[in-house]
């Protein structure tokens, strides 16, 4: 019997996917831009189930991203494996550039960053030749000029990674420009990765931008140097004609891995629009790949994306499958030693599949804490803001359905005009919804929900409350925004609906990032000793 699996194979906020294959095992890396933990580690034995085993950026002191906006930080990670040794590389926009860190565990802990001088440019990848070299792979403005805006080049570089083990610079030699894009003035060339399969080399790359018109394409060559030449058939995929309404759009980024009945497989982002707006961002998808005449393929009916094609892969050990689902609902406990007593992780350990917003100087810096009270998620009312480029008190997790629901119980009491803690839909620092306690001019607690949609903060209800601790809720359906508060979340009362959730996308924000729902305090401009706790979060998808 042959299965099917559905696209998104990760839904939701996960975008430029790298992937890679272990024997029987699979893994695959994402872009996180200024969210901490970064890239995340999924592991699968039969390419249908995935679960995240990890994070590359996962401590404090690895990278910085301060000052970085949501979506800066962390750009187009690349993941490899060889001789035992895991590689990740990526671009850190604005404070660093290109880096690699190394594990012999991809579940961690990964090394500290080696910087790559001499490598500009963005979205760095390995290639592993037969013949024992190694190759970086990249892509920068064209070296004579840019002849127009994305006018880009992707380029290679040899390496010595036994550098490595000295925290040198691994680059040797000279910057060589293998291609330049398929299509005539094709513009941003990137994502490039390299292959050898049958004595060629295959460059699968992306082009066109990471929007309407992305597209990936494929070159080859007899030599790595070159000279290459583009697939006839370029691109070897793109939805760009297909209307904005199309059920997947933004189709680009790609990478390939075979599996080891021999079958080729190729991961991608792509985005669902709901009424027009991507909402949840760039997903991963994946689709079958076959060759002919040494050109790849995609396997579907239609040469497209489609929401399910066939898996005709079937591992043959079934036992050691993971298929451990995200949990929908997370009540932050800490977990227990044998002899009964607690252990005291670090604040930043929550479950994987939560974020926070850039990286906290150290564990102490952190404003948020998983054992200041058990059973609880602390966020401490610092200055910081959620329209800021600081490190507020925030967690989060990925909006990953079209329609949903998300709610959290929280114990507030503000002392102060300046505090407030609630829940938040996060888009950017500039496009957010905010439903937070704080506390009214007359002395008493209050509820309200703040707009920002691209100007100042907009409020649209206040409304008195008496009830602590308290639930507070947001619904989603067919991208209207409902609001909810209560004692529990079995008598939840209903605020105000509804409101448009179009404006939580990267159609109105600009930007690379998906949405995430979740909790925040703040000071808002001044420390203060208040703290918020939350007691549970949960996230259900209602499709």
């Amino acid at each position: 019997m042959i299965l099917t699996c559905r696209n998104p194979i990760l839904g939701g906020f996960y975008p430029d996917p790298s992937i890679c294959r272990v024997g029987s095992d699979f893994y695959l890396v994402n872009s996180t831009f200024a969210y901490f933990p970064g890239i995340p580690i999924f592991h699968s034995r039969d390419l249908r189930h995935w679960t995240q085993i990890g994070n590359a950026i996962h401590r404090p002191g690895q990278l910085c991203f301060d000052g970085h906006r949501i979506s800066e930080g962390l750009f187009a990670p690349t993941l490899r494996h060889n001789k035992g040794t895991f590689y990740i590389l990526c671009t850190l926009i604005r404070t660093g550039g290109n880096f690699i860190i190394t594990a012999q565990d991809p579940a961690g802990p990964w090394s500290d960053p080696v910087w790559l001088s001499g490598a500009d440019g963005i979205d760095p990848s390995i290639f592993f030749d037969d013949d024992g070299k190694v190759w970086y792979t990249g892509t920068h403005p064209a070296p004579e000029g840019e002849a127009y805006p994305g006018n880009y080049e992707i380029y290679i570089r040899e390496m010595d990674l036994s550098l490595l083990a000295e925290k040198k610079n691994p680059l040797i030699g000279e910057s060589i420009g293998i291609w330049r894009g398929a299509l005539r003035n094709a513009i941003w060339p990137e994502g490039p990765h390299l292959y050898r399969i049958n004595n060629s080399y295959y460059l699968i790359h992306a082009e066109g931008g990471t929007s309407r018109d992305h597209a990936v394409c494929a070159a080859r060559a007899q030599n790595i140097r070159g000279p290459w030449e583009g697939k006839p058939g370029n691109p070897v995929v793109t939805h760009r004609y297909l209307e904005k309404n199309a059920a997947i759009v933004n189709v680009g980024h790609a990478d390939m891995t075979d599996d080891p009945e021999g079958n080729w497989w190729m991961v991608l982002l792509a985005s669902r629009p709901f009424q027009g707006v991507c909402p949840l961002g760039r997903e991963t998808f994946m689709v079958p790949v076959f060759w002919e005449d040494g050109w790849p393929f995609i396997a579907s009916k239609t040469g497209l994306v489609e929401e399910e094609f066939p898996l005709p892969y079937t591992p043959h050990d079934t036992v050691n499958i993971n298929r451990t689902p995200e949990s929908s609902c997370d009540h932050f406990t800490v977990s227990r030693n044998d002899d009964g007593g607690t252990m005291t992780p670090d604040a930043l350990k929550l479950p994987l599949h939560w974020l926070i917003l850039r990286m906290p100087a150290s564990e102490q810096d952190a404003a948020l804490s998983l054992t200041a009270r058990h059973g609880a998620l602390r966020l401490f009312t610092k200055a910081a803001v959620m329209r800021g480029k600081d490190h507020p008190a925030f967690a989060g997790r990925r909006l990953r359905h079209k329609n949903w629901t998300f709610s959290a119980a929280i114990e507030f009491n503000p002392r102060t005009d300046s505090e407030s803690a609630g829940i938040i839909l996060l888009q950017s620092e500039d496009w957010q919804y905010r439903f937070e306690i704080f506390l009214h001019n007359s002395g008493f607690s209050a509820l309200r929900i703040i707009r920002a949609a691209g100007k100042e903060d907009e409020l649209v209800i206040s409304a008195p409350l008496t009830e602590t601790p308290l639930v507070l809720a947001v619904r989603c359906e067919e991208m209207a925004l409902s609001f909810f508060y209560g004692k529990d979340q079995y008598s939840l009362k209903h605020l105000y609906s509804p409101l448009d959730a179009r404006i939580l996308s990267a159609e109105y924000s600009g930007g690379f990032v998906g949405t995430l729902a979740g909790i925040f305090a703040s000071g808002n401009g001044k420390d203060t000793d208040n703290y918020a706790d939350i007691l549970w979060a949960e996230y259900q998808g209602l499709d």
